[in-house]
């Protein structure tokens, strides 16, 4: 098929706010105010935050005038983009599309907030960015088949994340649909992302989504001065759609293309850890509340997720039942079934602590996790999961379709809110902390987008 990047190029250059639907800008607002709760408590909190400013110092790049969420020091814009991308990502804690089985705002966020920063753009342009980014992303990734994707080791957050941080930043940086499409080229040479760092619980994963959103940011800016891409980025014989995945179908890159929003399809976690892990956590914790369940007379517990769940957050057994890392314990359902269990919810605060208890980790190992036939039938479009509680007084079983956060089971603005003040309020003041979020949830009415995000800063600076 012909015609895609030139296609998803036009639509991104063309698109208006006033095109959008309202229940599109209402859950593209809603997406920002999450991510940017995220990336404030990275800042502070995440174990792979201090080399990575160290490493960004030691370069020199925080001697210019772009925002890092949190942070008192302003950096040059790339580098606002590198540590902003690999905050977004850091927590496990950000929105995902099932279908599409990949992270959206993390990669295109970053980067469009610090081209905002560059134009002095306004709240309307910030949100329709995003959403033309959220559009591209995730149909490239919709166009690879993700689970062929992910078999060859490829991370589509941050893979696909490359084009939709273009897209965003190209947006905010003036190009036409020409210049978008030269920025896909050039950001074709860019796209990477493995998922090695399951092997051992590397920081990776955040920071090559860090790198997509920073690298969107440095091809945009490329094409906007002129540089030249391939024109057939997506299409082409050594394209993307060719090179990293075997049966792509690229088709989908513009179906419905501009009539069916993607972003509406974008969920939102209530826990900070690997999607896969959600439904069967909604079902553990519904049954521990049903039947007053005490973990000491828990005897075994049995998972059940689709094939690519398992392969995520079940697989290798030793490695996911012996956690030792923050990033092992986020992609191991035995231990986030053993957190729930015990404490009825798994918040991130949760890991420093749950990570050395004994008595969780001996619950851990309790906790077998398998492919479930009605897991797999409803995937991908919902990430459903199974459990079964075997105890001394008898077994315990259900199964959840559809887990929270998803865009059939949504979460309210007040959840929102909760979990974004959760967050940030170990670090902002409250009333800082009220008008940020204020300020966030009507975002299309800022003149200056940037100085909303401001509001991030520590008092004084």
């Amino acid at each position: 098929m012909t015609g895609i990047t030139s296609r998803l190029a036009e639509f991104s250059a063309d698109l208006k706010f006033e095109d959008i639907p309202e229940e599109v800008v209402t859950r593209t607002r809603l997406l920002i105010l999450d991510i940017t709760g995220i990336m404030v408590r990275a800042r502070h909190e995440a174990e792979s935050t201090p080399s990575m400013i160290g490493a960004v110092q030691r370069l020199g790049l925080n001697q210019g005038s772009s925002l890092v969420l949190g942070d008192p020091t302003s950096y040059v814009p790339s580098a606002a983009a590198l540590i902003n991308g690999t905050l977004a990502h850091s927590l496990d804690f950000d929105d995902t599309h099932a279908v599409a089985s990949l992270h959206s705002s993390a990669p295109i966020f970053p980067a469009a907030l610090a081209a905002a920063e560059m134009t002095s753009a306004s709240g309307r342009d910030l949100i329709a960015a995003c959403v033309a980014g959220y559009e591209v992303q995730v149909r490239l990734s919709l166009a690879l088949n993700p689970s062929d994707h992910y078999d060859r080791g490829f991370h589509p957050t941050a893979t696909c994340g490359v084009f939709g941080a273009a897209t965003a930043a190209g947006r905010l940086l003036g190009l036409d649909a020409k210049g978008i499409q030269s920025a896909y080229g050039i950001a074709l040479s860019q796209s990477a992302g493995s998922m090695q760092f399951l092997a051992d619980g590397a920081w990776t994963k955040r920071s090559h989504v860090g790198q997509a959103a920073s690298n969107g940011l440095l091809c945009a800016t490329f094409a906007a001065e002129g540089f030249r891409g391939p024109a057939e980025a997506f299409e082409g014989n050594w394209g993307f759609l060719g090179g990293y995945a075997p049966n792509a179908e690229p088709e989908k890159a513009v179906e419905a293309l501009g009539e069916k929003w993607e972003t509406l399809e974008l969920a939102v976690k209530p826990y900070p850890s690997c999607r896969y892990t959600h439904a069967p956590m909604d079902g553990l914790i519904a049954l521990r509340n049903e039947q007053s369940l005490d973990f000491d007379a828990i005897e075994s517990v049995e998972v059940g997720v689709s094939s690519t769940g398992h392969k995520l957050v079940g697989k290798p057994e030793h490695l996911k039942t012996h956690p030792v890392s923050t990033v092992d314990g986020q992609f191991s359902m035995p231990f986030c079934a053993a957190v729930v269990l015990r404490h009825g919810n798994l918040l991130w605060d949760d890991y420093p602590f749950q990570l050395k208890d004994q008595e969780t980790l001996a619950l851990c190992r309790k906790v077998s996790t398998n492919v479930d036939v009605r897991a797999e039938a409803a995937f991908p479009e919902s990430m459903s999961g199974a459990v079964k509680v075997n105890t001394v007084k008898g077994s315990f079983e259900t199964f959840v379709g559809l887990p929270k956060g998803e865009p059939g089971n949504f979460m309210s603005e007040e959840e929102f809110r909760s979990k974004f003040s959760g967050l940030c309020a170990p670090y902002l003041e409250k009333n800082r902390l009220d008008q940020l979020a204020d300020s966030l949830l009507t975002l299309d009415r800022a003149v200056n987008a940037a100085k909303v995000f401001s509001l991030t800063r520590p008092l004084g600076v």
